[in-house]
């Protein structure tokens, strides 16, 4: 037994010597001493900012292009309109996601909308489009969020205001509310995980872990590291694959329930719609079709909603012109928390406010593409294939070339007309929602819900942020989307009639 654990030990040893070989020598395994590449390696960056992102702002802010190499990650970093263009639209056909990424989040997204590229890609945006376009299925989540908004996010908002003193988590709830519809919406299921006492959910818990662990890979400088612990199913590595099993068990469940139970009947989910045009019975394709759409769905909502409510407790006097817009729009007083489509389309004010938020706090704070072939961008850096290239909404959000000399203000007003009418900007200097080929096809469903819940919120209740954040920077866990870390505590109270 002994000589056997011994052999095991030395063969271990060996295979990573082995994989440590061919990574130098093949794969070039990149070290450098410049300056951003020592203070990536060695974490010293730290020392003067909080989040990565705002590193990587600052160094953005500092280059005369708004373009940065950090060579140790073979990696091109840009906060600059015109590379955007070039990335997302001029040159889109030398910029796929790419093997690497595939290969990075494949465990957890494997062939879904978001990890794939060509024929894939096209066919699930395509099927995407229509689906999410139709008449039919926006009403279907219209109804959805306002019935969640009625009968579960607002009795949980009541509960808490009744005790003045009670914390309550924000990021917590909205996660939890945008699980909830989009689980509905994804799987016609009610995950129902929005109530008092909250429960947990199995598959929450799974998704965020995988989230996040997914999300170190792409962080990792020597991804040889990661690799050989998946091999070998240990630490970080194991934990992701047990979590992605029970992502892939629940959702397995759900198709199967599905499949038994027909497509009979008129089905707004989803699934049921994918199901209706998919060729095959291809229950694994299905799976990672709406685990891409839950990770849209739930992460980004709940992360848009964070930094946009963080921003209000700070900025009472935006928080007030919203309650006035309210108030004409829908009338005064909170007998009515839920408005139409046609009532939220008078709202240009709240509109530019979540615009506004998200500029300042994207809930996607970078996006990677790998080159195709050797490229010029378009400020004249040049990229070698295979490079990674990174544009960075959180640090374009951050740039006074971009937006002014009060690029760190929170103003709404930047975002209307002379006539106050929600004006726009060209998505390849605000690419929250990327641009071009890749823009969110679920862009519309997203803001309709955030706006949804901010009018509810607004209209009934007044927050105001507990604990050293009320007054700190956010500081964001890694993940795929921004996670505050040690999310939003609020006090809530009910406003007076």
């Amino acid at each position: 037994m002994l000589l056997i654990i011994s052999f095991f030990i030395v063969s271990i040893f060996l295979l990573f010597i082995f994989s440590l070989f061919h990574t130098i020598f093949h794969q070039k395994l990149r070290y450098c001493s410049c300056e951003i590449c020592h203070a990536y390696l060695t974490s010293s960056w730290r020392n003067d900012f909080v989040n990565l992102s705002d590193w990587y702002a600052h160094l953005l802010r500092r280059s005369p292009t708004s373009t940065i190499k950090v060579h140790v990650l073979n990696s091109v970093v840009t906060a600059n309109p015109s590379n955007v263009e070039h990335i997302l639209k001029t040159r889109f056909h030398n910029y796929p996601k790419g093997k690497q990424f595939s290969v990075i989040l494949g465990d957890l997204l494997g062939r879904g909308i978001f990890n794939s590229d060509g024929d894939t890609w096209r066919f699930q945006r395509k099927l995407a489009s229509l689906e999410l376009g139709s008449v039919s299925v926006r009403v279907f989540a219209h109804e959805i969020v306002k019935t969640e908004i009625e009968t579960r996010l607002i009795p949980v908002l009541t509960s808490f205001s009744t005790n003045p003193s009670s914390v309550l988590d924000l990021q917590d709830v909205f996660r939890r509310f945008s699980f909830n519809t989009i689980s509905k919406l994804s799987f016609g299921f009610d995950a129902d995980c929005l109530r008092l006492p909250f429960p947990t959910s199995e598959f929450a818990v799974a998704f965020d872990a995988a989230s996040t662990l997914s999300a170190k890979r792409a962080l990792a400088p020597f991804p040889l590291l990661w690799k050989i612990k998946r091999i070998f199913k240990i630490g970080s590595e194991k934990e992701l694959k047990e979590s992605i099993n029970v992502i892939n068990r629940l959702a397995g469940d759900l198709i199967k329930q599905r499949r038994l139970s027909g497509l009979t009947g008129k089905k707004n989910d989803l699934i049921s719609r994918f199901m209706a045009v998919l060729a095959e019975d291809d229950d694994e394709y299905l799976r990672d079709i709406v685990v891409s759409f839950l990770l849209a769905g739930r992460d980004t909502v709940a992360a848009g909603l964070t930094g946009f409510f963080w921003l209000l407790t700070h900025h009472p006097k935006v928080e007030n012109r919203i309650k006035e817009e309210l108030d004409r729009v829908m009338g005064p007083g909170f007998d009515s928390v839920t408005s139409s489509c046609d009532e939220m389309r008078d709202m240009n004010y709240l509109h530019a406010a979540l615009y506004e938020s998200m500029r300042l706090y994207p809930p996607v704070q970078f996006d990677s593409k790998f080159a195709l072939n050797d490229d010029v961008l378009a400020d004249g850096t040049f990229v070698k294939r295979g490079t990674k290239v990174t544009y960075h909404p959180y640090a374009m959000g951050r740039m006074a070339r971009i937006w002014g000399p009060d690029y760190q203000e929170f103003k709404p007003d930047r975002w209307l007309d002379n006539q106050g009418k929600f004006r726009p900007e060209n998505p390849v200097k605000y690419p929250v929602f990327q641009a071009g080929a890749r823009v969110c096809v679920g862009k519309e469903m997203a803001i309709m819900e955030m706006k949804s819940i901010a009018v509810a919120m607004i209209r009934k209740f007044k927050m105001q942020v507990a604990g050293p954040g009320s007054t700190e920077m956010l500081r964001f866990a890694p993940g795929l989307t921004a996670t505050v870390n040690g999310g939003l505590p609020v006090m809530i109270r009910e406003r007076e009639a």
